[in-house]
């Protein structure tokens, strides 16, 4: 549909201000189908927890900072663990002890995949009453990121199948007929799912879909083509978008059992995933019954498939989480053994700051989704703090894997049976998935711009239309003149934020390294609204184009968000070895953002924290199986002297 034929209501702002700087109509009317999909998203949230009263943009752009909103609830042991996810972590250890985690083709067999399903495993995130286990956000991510400690790819099936696959579009959008014909086969594990969104040429712009659904008597009749669909083998329930009647739409299809004419598998190499499948699909007058279609409230199939996306972008962080502390956790015993010139490598400081830094990195991840989860228990839609959940778990599980992890165990780290050669590509896919970084990134400005450039900046764009201006210039006085109804409300914005008083943290008792972070993170923020703002005046119509400059600010307020949440979450575990790694990242952080050369006394602290997690201070180690050292040698046996506190 071109825009001269949309009524001006549909046309949104983005669409128009790219039309006026120059984008093809192409560009401009996808553009505007993606902002119209996001706007029907938010739609289906409470005025308070949508996106412009989520905490990040409340701490952006109010005049004071939600603190409150930024301490996630820490759950007690006793409300974090189900006794079905219990018993799931039992039947994956056993699995992995018992060396059955994989079969013939090293993906995980149906019969691991059955025996999770007995207790409960895959039914986590549906109700009760459906057969589920109704576990929380938080409960599921939690779980997730210990599952991820002994089965990465455990984890991320988990994962697919329940946000991301068909569970979450048939649990938030299906009809009540709907819900008790697939959510009891789902929360079973009788039907896995996955979700067919991605096409040869739709990624990250879900406009250019192909497949196409027509309604043919009682059934919809599906041609059409999907690539990159983990999970997705013959016998699954999937989530298929697709256009009807040339709008997306969200269809949950059974596949068969075998494939036939009608439907057939289309198998690749791919390095990562490589315990799971991951494969092509092929539908040729492909039948489903008309009564699989999900009717959102508001919207269309887009909304259906940017719903499960925060879950998913959460899922993600967790299971990252706890990638890293099966990289951590397996970095301990290598240092010590592994000597240079008479002495472990435990005790060069290179080494200590290595994995001080990897302490950091996790606890910052687990601060990220613990929060993210708990603000989507609230009501929240949680868009933006997903998104800064999973770029930063993303980042982080690359950084330990490559930076810290391979170049600690330097050459084995690429013989066959070492973790880190055999995963690699596991550990950098979580990059690209649920959205690649940079992406995301310009994503996270556009919604945390959004209503400010509504409020202030599409009044004048409209203006400049009507006067047949392009750009606006301040300095001409005629300009000023023309547009003086639509400036003045902003003027009197740009007035009042210069006027403003300076916001400091006076909460919770934080101790002087993470209150120190904090206050830096608080400043970062208060000169944020503005730099956003001057930024849109500076680059108006051509701000699109400036994507460089827009990740770049975008990744300014994500770090300090980071600290903010890293700080308050330590400092809730109660754990000095848990504090000292938030204190770690921050300073970190702090550096980034400042460009500060490194202490060192910074190094000191490295030292000192490694120290300890090198004498099992680390929570959540001491559970995990190390892998053998690979070539080993004869050495006498050492003992480690305690760290000294």
């Amino acid at each position: 549909m071109t825009s001269d034929k949309k009524p001006k209501s549909e046309i949104s702002f983005a669409e128009t201000a790219l039309r006026l700087g120059g984008k093809s109509e192409e560009e401009a009317t996808r553009t505007g189908a993606v902002d119209r999909a996001d706007d029907e998203v938010e739609a289906l949230f409470a005025e308070q927890y949508k996106t412009s009263n989520s905490p990040i943009h409340k701490a952006v752009w109010d005049d004071k900072i939600p603190f409150e909103q930024f301490r996630a609830t820490k759950l007690p042991p006793d409300k974090l663990t189900l006794q079905s996810m219990q018993r799931s972590i039992e039947i994956l250890k056993k699995h992995k002890q018992q060396n059955t985690m994989y079969g013939p083709d090293g993906k995980i067999p149906e019969s691991v995949l059955g025996d999770l399903a007995d207790v409960g495993y895959w039914g986590m995130l549906i109700d009760k009453k459906y057969g589920g286990e109704g576990c929380t956000t938080q409960q599921f991510m939690t779980f997730l990121a210990r599952v991820a400690t002994i089965e990465p790819t455990a984890a991320g099936l988990a994962s697919v199948h329940g946000c991301i696959g068909a569970v979450d579009p048939v649990r938030s959008f299906g009809n009540e007929e709907q819900k008790k014909r697939f959510l009891p086969k789902l929360a079973s594990g009788d039907a896995l799912s996955a979700f067919a969104l991605t096409e040869p040429g739709a990624g990250s712009d879900l406009t250019a879909l192909k497949t196409t659904a027509v309604l043919k008597g009682d059934k919809y009749v599906i041609n059409g083509e999907k690539l990159f669909i983990t999970n997705a083998i013959p016998g699954r329930t999937i989530g298929i978008v697709c256009l009807v009647d040339g709008k997306p739409a969200a269809i949950i299809a059974d596949l068969p059992k075998q494939e036939n004419e009608h439907f057939q598998i289309v198998k690749y190499g791919l390095h990562a995933l490589k315990h799971a499948y991951n494969q092509g699909l092929v539908f040729k007058d492909f039948e489903v019954p008309k009564e699989n279609l999900l009717v959102p409230p508001v919207g269309d199939g887009l909304t259906v498939a940017y719903h499960g996306l925060n879950l998913g972008r959460l899922a993600l962080c967790a299971t990252a989480t706890g990638v890293m502390r099966l990289m951590l956790a397996n970095m301990l015993p290598w240092a010590h053994f592994r000597e240079t010139y008479g002495h472990p490598i435990e005790s060069r400081e290179l080494v200590k700051r290595r994995i001080a830094r990897a302490a950091g990195l996790i606890i910052g991840a687990e601060a990220l989704y613990s929060w993210g989860s708990w603000l989507l228990d609230q009501g929240y839609r949680g868009e933006l703090e997903c998104i800064i959940a999973k770029i930063f778990g993303s980042e982080a599980e690359k950084e330990c894997a490559i930076e810290l992890f391979m170049k600690t165990h330097g050459g084995r780290s690429f013989v066959q049976g070492h973790i880190f050669g055999d995963n690699v590509h596991d550990f950098l896919a979580p990059c690209i998935y649920e959205g690649e970084g940079e992406m995301l990134g310009m994503a996270f400005f556009k919604s945390l711009a959004k209503v400010h450039g509504q409020k202030y900046f599409e009044p004048v764009g409209k203006a400049l239309q009507r006067e047949g201006l392009r750009t606006l210039n301040p300095a001409n006085p005629m300009h000023a003149w023309k547009l003086r109804n639509e400036l003045i409300p902003y003027a009197f914005w740009f007035v009042g934020k210069k006027m403003s008083a300076p916001d400091t943290y006076e909460g919770v008792q934080l101790g002087p390294a993470l209150k120190a972070h904090v206050d830096f993170a608080v400043e970062t923020l208060e000169q944020s609204p503005m730099e956003l703002s001057n930024n849109m005046t500076k680059h108006q119509l051509k701000l699109a184009d400036r994507q460089c400059r827009i990740a770049e600010l975008s990744q300014r307020i994500q770090d300090a968000i980071t600290m903010i949440v890293t700080c308050f979450w330590a400092h809730q575990q109660e754990n000095l070895v848990v504090e000292m790694s938030a204190d770690i990242l921050c300073q970190d952080l702090r550096r980034k953002l400042t460009g500060e050369r490194v202490s060192d006394s910074y190094f000191k602290s490295c030292s000192k924290l490694a120290d300890m997690i090198l004498d099992g201070g680390f929570p959540g180690l001491a559970e995990i199986e190390r892998a053998d050292i690979i070539f080993g040698y004869t050495k006498p046996e050492k003992k480690r002297e305690p760290a000294k506190v």
